[in-house]
């Protein structure tokens, strides 16, 4: 399960920090590939000492450049979000973006500089949309590819979708929430509850399916 998300939750958390301020975004993935390796390899033992330290450092890392929100309503989608109520819709925002800042954290510490590309543009990038592609060893040898499909937000790019080797990891999540949805007779307070187990049922399920 490591060997298959690690590269997902490594090249997010590599590529986010400088997106906003972006020449191109294959530009921008490089240099922030060399930033956050070089502190990475600096800290490791200090951030595996205290993984919360890590955990906050990449909150402030990710934030102002992932669209939380929305992806977290794209995961509950509209039709469960008419049952929500405004605290719900915050807990759950802040629940998912918990889950993944944590997940992105165990990836990074577990990796060993193994080789990362980022491969050229495919030109198909508008003003407002753009892919931005990449292949990540594993350390089986093994490589992965990589794409993450970012939005303008004005005048700053955000993530807002991510598919590893096919995977689309979007709808990977939403589907598992209509599930957990279902298993839990539609208790919404359930689901958000529970929703750091249903991430690592995800993954186990994208696992599988490779």
């Amino acid at each position: 399960m490591k060997k298959f998300f690690a590269p997902f939750f490594l090249g997010l958390a590599l590529l986010l920090p400088a997106f906003a301020w972006a020449s191109t975004a294959q530009q921008v993935v490089q240099s922030t590939v060399d930033q956050m390796l070089g502190e990475l390899n600096t800290r490791r033992d200090e951030f595996k000492q205290d993984p919360e330290q890590f955990y906050q450092s990449l909150n402030t890392i990710l934030s102002p450049v992932t669209d939380f929100p929305g992806i977290a309503r794209g995961v509950m989608t509209a039709k469960f979000i008419g049952r929500a109520s405004n605290e719900q819709m915050q807990r759950f925002e802040e629940t998912f973006k918990r889950s993944l800042v944590q997940f992105y954290g165990n990836a990074l510490l577990a990796y060993n500089n193994q080789a990362i590309r980022v491969l050229p543009g495919n030109g198909r990038d508008t003003a407002q949309r753009a892919s931005v592609d990449m292949e990540v060893q594993g350390d089986n040898g093994a490589l992965y590819k990589v794409s993450y499909t970012m939005v303008a937000d004005g005048a700053q790019w955000k993530l807002r979708n991510v598919i590893i080797e096919g995977i689309n990891v979007g709808k990977l999540f939403r589907d598992q929430f209509a599930d957990s949805m279902r298993r839990n007779n539609n208790n919404l307070d359930k689901v958000i509850d529970s929703w750091a187990d249903t991430v690592s049922r995800a993954r186990q399920s994208a696992e599988a399916k490779q």
